[in-house]
């Protein structure tokens, strides 16, 4: 940032170094988490071999989110993202909300994801410290960020691609074994696992619904492609590509794989804790099952918070811009990297660090709990905004390179659907919590916003 000498401020801008390669597999592993790896397991308990159609439904509406993001990102591809469109197309409170609440969000994903490293650490140094592989890794993954845009997107590069060829390794493996009918615990695998157990929705419409809570949580990160528009090399070819194609990833890698599963081992006899993919490994005889899953639940981990700090500093940049964060979020490296946003974040996820060692065993919970909601409420600013920004557009949207399909019915029916969730939430114990969490939240920040514009009022009639 620098004054000319007429006063008016010019801003540093980011660099576009990441390539087509590192957009598609950055793209790709937000749509693969540990919610795929470990969470499955209570989402199928909930609703049994419907999980496939739970995960369809969802992964529809994610589509539809992500095209609503892609509209914009391709028409204006810039730092910040849905922050930077809702502040323009809605309002100066909307960027503000849309900023800070995906900034905390990722904060507190950022933090599980490293809690749960400490944990896959212990699986092979049991008397290893939670806190301090977190340590180890927090540091890490820090100086990867500061270094430059492209060491971020070599690493998620090959983050990515661990989950994909892990995911896609226990697939086919899968598909041999139904193909052979293999026989494991008096149960033949086959493609009729997956009704002759209480039927395809053993627990109604109430397991049915309630699972969607947990299937759009898995599915949180995934609008992290429109952050990397302000920094993607030819975004109007690249966003598209990789936004095109999140359908397939999720009907391959997680609507693809559960049924795969439910084939080889009836959802009732699917345990309730640790990853049903292992069973997979265990059942054909590799006896380094679980140490194969761990690297890959770690990959899977370290990609999370590797994106996360990513996204986090980007979003303060994008902010500060707009004028909703501190002057000082707008410093670049000489590589280019946003390095007091990146600095910041870090610090507040180095807290993981101290709840590990205050709390341990029990962090990683009180962290995952509050991260459901903050991603609806991203999703739905994503949405309005879209909304916004068409109106705004007028006649002019006939010519926006990647129009969002069947527009506007699947916008609202995106929004109906994720009201629908949040009514769910309130009736399930566990999710409760969020919605009294939720407007406290967004109460603080209109209030912070409030005397934000107040301070600046008051610096512009002094001037």
């Amino acid at each position: 940032m620098r004054n000319d000498s007429t006063g008016e401020v010019h801003v540093k801008q980011l660099r576009r170094d990441l390539k087509n390669r590192h957009i598609q597999l950055i793209a790709l592993g937000g749509a693969i988490g540990t919610g795929l790896f470990y969470g499955s397991a209570t989402t199928i308990k909930m609703v049994g071999p419907g999980i496939t159609v739970s995960y369809l439904l969802g992964g529809l509406i994610i589509f539809f989110i992500m095209r609503a993001l892609g509209e914009m990102s391709v028409d204006e591809p810039v730092s910040g993202s849905f922050s930077h469109y809702a502040y323009r197309h809605w309002g100066g409170f909307p960027g503000f909300l849309a900023g800070w609440n995906y900034w905390l969000n990722y904060i507190i994903v950022a933090m599980a994801e490293l809690t749960a490293v400490g944990a896959y650490v212990q699986f092979w140094w049991h008397s290893a410290p939670a806190w301090l592989s977190a340590l180890i890794f927090w540091v890490f993954i820090t100086l990867v960020n500061l270094a430059n845009v492209k060491a971020y997107g070599e690493f998620e590069f090959w983050f990515a691609l661990i989950k994909v060829v892990a995911i896609i390794a226990m697939i086919l493996l899968g598909l041999v074994l139904v193909f052979m009918r293999t026989s494991h615990g008096g149960t033949v695998a086959g493609v009729n696992n997956l009704w002759i157990h209480g039927g395809f929705f053993p627990h109604g419409s109430k397991g049915f619904l309630q699972s969607l809570v947990v299937v759009m949580f898995s599915f949180g990160g995934i609008e992290l492609i429109g952050i990397t528009a302000g920094e993607a090399h030819q975004p109007e070819k690249s966003i598209p590509r990789a936004i095109n194609q999140v359908i397939w990833r999720i009907l391959i890698f997680y609507v693809g794989a559960l049924a795969v599963i439910l084939m080889i081992y009836p959802w009732n006899a699917v345990g309730s804790s640790g990853s049903p993919f292992v069973e997979i490994f265990k059942n054909i005889g590799i006896p380094a099952a679980a140490f194969i899953l761990n690297i890959v639940v770690l990959t899977a981990a370290l990609s999370t918070f590797n994106s996360g700090l990513y996204s986090n500093g980007r979003m303060l940049h994008g902010l500060a811009v707009q004028g909703n964060a501190p002057k000082t979020f707008l410093r670049l490296c000489p590589n280019g990297s946003p390095v007091t946003g990146i600095l910041v974040s870090a610090g507040c996820i180095a807290l993981t660090v101290l709840l590990n060692y205050l709390f341990p065993g029990k962090a990683f919970m009180y962290l995952i709990s509050a991260a459901t909601i903050a991603a609806i409420i991203n999703w739905t600013m994503i949405l309005l905004t879209q909304l916004f920004f068409r109106k705004g557009k007028g006649e002019a949207t006939r010519d926006l390179l990647f129009k969002m399909p069947f527009y506007p019915a699947s916008s609202y029916v995106s929004l109906a659907f994720l009201a629908l969730v949040v009514v769910v939430m309130a009736f399930m114990s566990d999710m409760r919590m969020a919605l009294y969490i939720a407007p406290i939240w967004i109460v603080f920040l209109f209030i912070a916003y409030r005397i934000k514009t107040s301070v600046n009022t008051n610096k512009q009639s002094t001037m």
